[in-house]
């Protein structure tokens, strides 16, 4: 069954309609030079009220709900920092980040890949899927961009994904909205 992360989260009534839709994952920012940047506190803040309150009075948070820390060549100890600080559950890695990070953050991180090509993305995921968290996912697959780590809007490589996707659990991003998502689901 397909999960969803949204992606961006910087206020709780955006984590409300996120989690609201059904999302399996909210995403929040962790990259300074990001647009959608959320302050390490702030995170804190939304998290600790998601937990006390639930989201609504008439639905307490879903169980299964994982919140995630998008970083960008971040130390690792700035990483676990934040991590412990926010109360995030995991570490999606968006850089340049080796296999060791990785392992050092022991099941708490997945890396997030933008191949150039399918041969690029199997040599990436041979190096990183089997250090995600025990609960996946392994990978997320976005975009290729020169100059952005990611929220570019542009679409991801839906073969690429479709070629990863048999041997790792793989979360696709990169240009998903309304119009084409079921036949990304479809296609991957």
């Amino acid at each position: 069954m397909p999960q969803v992360k949204i992606c961006g989260i910087t206020n709780l009534k955006d984590a409300g309609i996120a989690i609201d839709a059904g999302a399996d994952f909210l995403g929040f920012i962790c990259y300074p030079k990001s647009s959608r940047y959320v302050a390490p506190a702030r995170i804190a803040g939304i998290l600790s009220d998601l937990r006390s309150f639930g989201f609504t009075q008439d639905r307490p948070l879903s169980a299964h709900l994982r919140t995630v820390g998008v970083f960008v060549n971040e130390s690792l100890k700035s990483i676990r920092q934040i991590l412990a600080q926010t109360g995030l559950d995991l570490a999606q890695l968006h850089g340049g980040e080796s296999p060791q990070v990785l392992k050092q953050l022991n099941g708490r991180a997945f890396k997030a890949l933008r191949p150039t090509s399918l041969s690029a993305a199997k040599t990436d995921a041979a190096r990183f899927a089997s250090l995600g968290p025990g609960s996946g996912p392994d990978l997320l697959l976005d975009a290729y961009h020169p100059d952005a780590y990611g929220g570019t809007g542009q679409r991801a490589d839906w073969d690429i994904a479709a070629a990863l996707a048999p041997t790792c659990r793989l979360l696709l991003a990169g240009g998903l909205d309304p119009t084409n998502v079921a036949e990304a689901v479809a296609r991957v």
